[in-house]
């Protein structure tokens, strides 16, 4: 078990019975315990698996090569049509988790035997119209979650982020504002979503609807 995310656990203020319970479902199939992009990832061969994470609405399991997987079941979500390799299993209580431990376990073995066979996932690209600041593209590359956290968002909230981070001339203030909404990309927002939860917020808002500079 490793230390990190044994912290990672003590600090969960939601899901920390279903991410334990994940965590040792994981561990039984043999798989090394890391901890990635803030959260624990279970690797084969320093080769990402599996990842345990969670959201306002549900924690998942993600698979990294998920669309390799046959998913007999037919649980495997994928997050939008951006999303090309990763794919997850949703839960939403402990005891989802508990009944589906038995097929859990399948999956990841199945998971496991796609890296040991060293298959990768043919990416196409489907959003050519999108331009990626580089900033954000070397953020990605610190934060491999925030990448697929952005991927998750709708093409609509991508393209607004990208325009939102591209405007600036100097690229000191497109870093800052990337690092300012990186919280919020995790989130699963848009770049006008308020953080107190209504779908729309005035110009930089601060979460109280009082617009600030």
């Amino acid at each position: 078990m490793n230390p990190k995310v044994d912290e990672f656990l003590a600090k969960a203020e939601k899901w920390k019975a279903e991410f334990e319970k994940l965590r040792n479902i994981v561990l039984d199939c043999e798989l090394t315990e890391d901890f990635k992009w803030m959260h624990p990832c279970y690797t084969y061969n320093k080769k990402n698996v599996v990842l345990i994470h969670g959201f306002k609405e549900y924690c998942a399991l993600l698979f990294h090569k998920g669309a390799l997987l046959k998913d007999e079941q037919g649980i495997l979500i994928q997050q939008t049509e951006n999303v090309q390799a990763a794919r997850q299993i949703r839960f939403t209580n402990l005891q989802e988790i508990v009944e589906m431990e038995d097929i859990l376990i399948t999956y990841i073995n199945e998971a496991i035997e796609v890296e040991k066979a060293g298959l990768k996932v043919a990416v196409q690209k489907n959003n050519a119209e999108l331009t990626i600041p580089e900033e954000l593209q070397n953020k990605f590359g610190d934060t491999p979650a925030l990448k697929t956290a952005f991927e998750a968002l709708t093409p609509g909230r991508q393209k607004a982020y990208a325009r939102f981070f591209s405007e600036p001339k100097q690229s000191k203030t497109r870093v800052t504002r990337i690092e300012k909404y990186t919280a919020q990309i995790l989130d699963g927002k848009g770049l006008n979503d308020c953080t107190c939860g209504l779908s729309q917020r005035m110009p930089n808002c601060d979460g109280s609807h009082k617009a600030i500079t």
